[in-house]
Parts: C-alpha cells; sequence; structure tokens
C-alpha cells in the first residue's frame, strides 16, 4: 500500500511538471507572436503615415525581432527545466532552482523598458 501512494504522489509531480511545462510554452508563443506584432506594427505606420521616419520602421523590426528569439529563449529554457525536473522527479533528488525563473524576470524587464523607449520616441 506504501508503494502505491508513493507512486500516486509521483504521478501528481509529474503532471504538475508538466503544467508548470505547458504554462512557460504559452508565454513563449505569446511572447514570439507579440515580437512579430511589434515588427510588423512598424511597416503599418510606414504604410499609414508615408512621412514617418524611418528610424520608428528600423528600430520596430529591431524589438519585434528581439521578442520573437525571446520567445524561443524561453522555449528552450521551458524544455530544459521540464527534462531536469522530470529527471530528478523519477531519481527522488528534486531541488528546487530559480536561475531560469530570475533570468525570465529580467528578460521580460529589458523586453517592457525596450517597448517603453519605443513608445516615447515614435509619440
Amino acid at each position: 500500500m506504501e508503494k502505491e501512494k508513493f507512486n500516486q504522489s509521483k504521478i501528481t509531480d509529474h503532471m504538475a511538471n508538466e503544467r508548470t511545462y505547458l504554462a512557460w510554452v504559452r508565454t513563449g508563443i505569446a511572447v514570439i507572436a507579440l515580437g512579430f506584432v511589434v515588427a510588423k506594427f512598424g511597416i503599418i505606420i510606414k504604410e499609414l503615415v508615408p512621412g514617418t521616419a524611418q528610424t520608428s520602421y528600423h528600430l520596430s523590426t529591431a524589438i519585434g525581432v528581439f521578442l520573437v528569439i525571446s520567445g524561443g529563449l524561453l522555449q528552450i529554457m521551458a524544455m530544459r527545466s521540464f527534462i531536469i525536473n522530470k529527471k530528478s522527479i523519477e531519481n527522488e533528488t528534486f531541488h528546487p532552482r530559480s536561475a531560469a525563473e530570475l533570468l525570465t524576470g529580467i528578460l521580460i524587464i529589458v523586453m517592457a523598458g525596450l517597448i517603453v523607449a519605443y513608445m516615447l520616441l515614435t509619440l
């Protein structure tokens, strides 16, 4: 009976790990989509307002590409974390880590700063 409880606990841990991974995947997809929209926004502004400075277009594209790359990096970090957590759950050696979460937080702060700077420059 004790072994059955332990297996149920492992199943719960694996399911929680999977839910966390899927949340990271959704976040990465959202960042990639935001990057695409920001990159294309410069083209739309350029077409709608012919006298718009070329700088705005290039800045929009650069920020958009940065966001898409950041979203891809989030996907890599999520997959790596998922695999490491899966192995540590199986080996019963799980130790919480926070490096990926801290890196992601810093990355999001940088993204927010770039978007705010872009918005201020294109007023």
